[in-house]
């Protein structure tokens, strides 16, 4: 079947061709035969668009993974708008998912590949309580204004290298740029984080979507928050005050863009706070952003801009105050976080709340960088009569008497709402591990144990300082606080300088 020199003769590369075209009828034979109709994506599109799909260009409209859902919802919508469409899927196995449109069109019609096959979908969430069933390799074939667009979404597969996209075939270069325009439209109007409260964990035990985690919106009446007279008023007004009123401040030429600081030691009452103002902006979309998820400040501010009315809570944020270890720049993220609070234009309805345990690390990009935030406010260790409403507060329907409360009180002077919120549960497990309802000696004998030097650690670790407590349990009288907090007069000297 060779010559002497090992070149085929003329009847091996015969038969070899031969075996070739019934190789290649075989394969196409076979793809014919996984759809119903025997159809390719190729004929589809052809049939559909009426023209050789493969001397069309497509358009790529990439889509962030967080916002998968939202483009699936504003599809359904914008072809609804349009009269409606057919929806099929692409076959061809793993392979498609690491090809892209135009690729899929050039080999269905030249090696009758990618047959018409099944659509492939994926759930996600759309709420705490709530999901959809979306999209995750699909085709849709509908027109708009009586010309025929061919639209490929996919969602993004990292297996494959591939990302989310919207992928457009149309003869007309006007009609797929005004359609992707429409789509980028309704992608912000039918989002569904618009009224969420959300946080980018992706925490795989929580309501996600692509990397955004739903919270739920637990309302927090204003008389469970225990602060200072006068103090929760002033946050009330510049959080949520600022977007009730704000068509009064726009027509006046004021702005609404707005930054809130709330400072003081860890255990206070700050993220207490936080969850009362998101609790009581029914409607306002929310980004909670705390740790390592603090580099995505700039996501959020696109989130909030684009869903205002909005808030971006920035917790701790003394955490990145000074260290460089979030980001590869040269200076801490805080100075990111900033830059993003500055990038929103003066009239969007945007708050942002930070939480910080340390405002003298603060102080100094604040001062740097001046009209980020507009309020300031301290949220102290609870005095005497702060401390009594706390125990009244935490012991819900226990039956402890006014005198065990006030006693409980008297002893734990200097001490968090956090530590007021584990004394009560240690008396209710005291009481449990007898079989019997919690007593006022449970709760005399839990701040007992809790006030004992074998709980210094435990105390420190609920924000109450070894060093905040003496003569009996009374606050120190030099202000400062636990991780060598800021002085008492620290208030006075937190100066913020209006925008040029």
């Amino acid at each position: 079947m060779t010559s002497d020199d090992g070149v085929p003769t003329p009847d091996l590369t015969a038969f070899l061709a031969a075996f070739q075209r019934v190789s290649a009828a075989a394969a196409r034979l076979e793809q014919q035969n996984e759809t119903e109709d025997g159809l390719s994506v190729s004929d589809l599109l052809r049939e559909h668009l009426g023209v050789d799909p493969r001397t069309l260009a497509v358009v790529t409209e990439a889509v962030s993974s967080f916002r998968e859902v939202d483009a699936d919802v504003a599809l359904e919508a914008v072809i609804a708008g349009h009269g409606g469409g057919r929806l099929v899927g692409v076959g061809g196995g793993e392979q498609r998912m690491h090809t892209s449109f135009s690729e899929i069109v050039e080999h269905s019609g030249r090696f009758r590949q990618f047959p018409v096959g099944a659509v492939d979908y994926a759930r996600a969430a759309t709420g705490p309580d709530s999901e959809r069933r979306t999209v995750a390799f699909g085709l849709h074939l509908f027109a708009v204004d009586g010309v025929p667009v061919a639209l490929l979404q996919r969602t993004g597969s990292p297996r494959h290298g591939m990302q989310s996209a919207l992928e457009v075939l149309c003869a007309s270069e006007t009609t797929t740029l005004a359609l992707l325009a429409e789509l980028r439209a309704a992608m912000v109007t039918h989002s569904v984080f618009r009224g969420q409260v959300v946080s980018f964990t992706g925490n795989p035990y929580e309501p996600s979507a692509s990397g955004i985690t739903f919270l739920r919106r637990t309302p927090v009446p204003a008389e469970d928050v225990i602060l200072p007279p006068g103090t929760l008023v002033r946050i009330e007004r510049q959080v949520l005050g600022v977007a009730q009123h704000k068509e009064a401040l726009r027509a006046a030429g004021q702005h609404l863009k707005r930054g809130v600081l709330l400072y003081g030691p860890p255990g206070t009452g700050k993220t207490h706070t936080v969850r009362h103002l998101v609790g009581a902006s029914e409607g306002t979309t929310v980004v909670v952003l705390a740790g390592a998820t603090l580099r995505l400040v700039g996501l959020a501010a696109e989130t909030a801009r684009a869903m205002q009315p909005a808030i971006v809570v920035l917790e701790d944020c003394d955490l990145i105050a000074e260290d460089r270890s979030f980001r590869d720049g040269p200076q801490p993220l805080l100075f990111e976080v900033l830059d993003a609070m500055d990038g929103l234009a003066p009239d969007a309805d945007v708050a942002f709340v930070l939480t910080t345990n340390r405002a003298d690390l603060l102080e100094r990009a604040l001062a740097q960088r001046p009209g980020r935030v507009d309020l300031a406010v301290e949220v102290p260790l609870p005095d005497a009569e702060a401390l009594r409403r706390l125990f009244e507060l935490y012991r819900g329907p226990l039956p402890l008497s006014p005198e065990a409360l006030d006693d409980a009180a008297a002893r734990t002077l200097g001490v968090t709402a956090s530590f007021v919120k584990e004394v009560i549960r240690r008396a209710v497990l005291l009481a449990s591990e007898d079989g019997r309802e919690v007593t006022d000696d449970d709760l005399a004998g839990a701040v007992t144990e809790m006030t004992a030097d074998a709980e210094s650690i435990t105390r420190s670790l609920l924000g109450v300082s070894s060093e905040g407590r003496d003569d009996g349990g009374a606050a120190r009288r030099d202000g400062q606080g636990p991780r060598g907090g800021r002085p008492a007069a620290f208030a006075s000297t937190f100066t913020f300088v209006p925008r040029g």
